[in-house]
């Protein structure tokens, strides 16, 4: 019996090992690739050049404004209305039955694939409600996309205010909504934050949505309003890694590595503005 507890403590270690190891092995290879095949493209340039049929004068800038406008607008809809949901369901409507089904459904929204939500939004909002395939469209499809992201970080991180400080506040003759803003609100910031950054990562990747909202894969300029018709970066990778020459395929690695480096960097923001919010709550 003891070496037999002494295989098993061996062998568990080396299965953990292993089954972390590939996927990084993987991934790391796959990387690697891409910044190998697409640094050479990045420049200036490249950043600042719309698309076009010479390899050479191709940019992304379209891409990434459209992208942005898309995502701001999604992000604008997705966060209030999560943050404000969440707080309903955990401050108000505690443990009941109701507040219990309306998460689960939230939960199951979070399993729905996510080209559903860009064929919803087109169906409602670009020709029932008359905006077409503009910008605006495609911020509603990511809004919904990953509000239920933000409704579950949101409603866990205000969860984890401790109820002594609630009743505490209570005993000291505070309303219902002055609690919520200033003790439970306050004290979930961080994790609210976190939560709200890692949802615009998913949104900014996103793919299947917006082309079936934009289907447009060659947009010389950047849209200036909600109501434009746009592209977007994961739009520009598929459009320039479908085609056959080698310096397209280049640039779509490029436009990869630039996507990369966003989804780095707001993963970096939500963790320094996650450490940042709780030194200065806890002081």
């Amino acid at each position: 019996m003891l070496r037999k507890g002494v295989k098993a403590d061996m062998w568990l270690p080396l299965l953990l090992s292993l089954s972390l190891g590939i996927p990084l092995a993987v991934l790391g290879v796959l990387v690697s690739g891409v910044v190998l095949a697409g640094l050479d493209r990045l420049s200036i340039g490249f950043l600042l050049n719309g698309p076009s049929s010479n390899p050479e004068k191709a940019g992304i800038m379209p891409a990434v404004v459209g992208s942005l406008w898309v995502v701001g607008l999604g992000m604008a809809i997705a966060i209030p209305v999560g943050v404000a949901t969440a707080l309903y369901l955990t401050e108000y409507m505690g443990k009941s039955r109701l507040g219990s089904l309306i998460l689960f459904n939230v939960n199951s929204l979070a399993g729905v694939p996510s080209v559903v939500y860009g064929l919803v939004a087109l169906s409602v909002v670009g020709y029932q409600l008359g905006l077409g395939r503009s910008v605006a469209t495609g911020a509603v499809a990511l809004g919904f996309l990953v509000l239920p992201i933000v409704v579950v970080s949101s409603v866990e991180a205000i969860r984890s205010v401790p109820v002594e400080q609630r009743l505490g506040a209570y005993a000291l003759g505070a309303s219902r909504l002055q609690v919520v803003v200033h003790i439970v609100l306050r004290q979930a910031l961080p994790g609210i934050l976190t939560g709200s950054i890692l949802s615009v990562s998913r949104a900014l990747g996103e793919a299947a949505p917006i082309l079936v909202i934009s289907g447009l894969v060659f947009v010389r300029d950047p849209p200036s309003g909600p109501l434009d018709e746009f592209t977007a970066l994961p739009l520009q990778i598929f459009n320039w890694i479908t085609r056959p020459q080698q310096e397209f395929k280049e640039l779509a690695a490029a436009a990869i590595i630039v996507l990369l480096l966003l989804l780095l960097a707001l993963n970096s923001l939500a963790i320094y503005l996650r450490a940042k919010l709780q030194v200065r709550v806890m002081g």
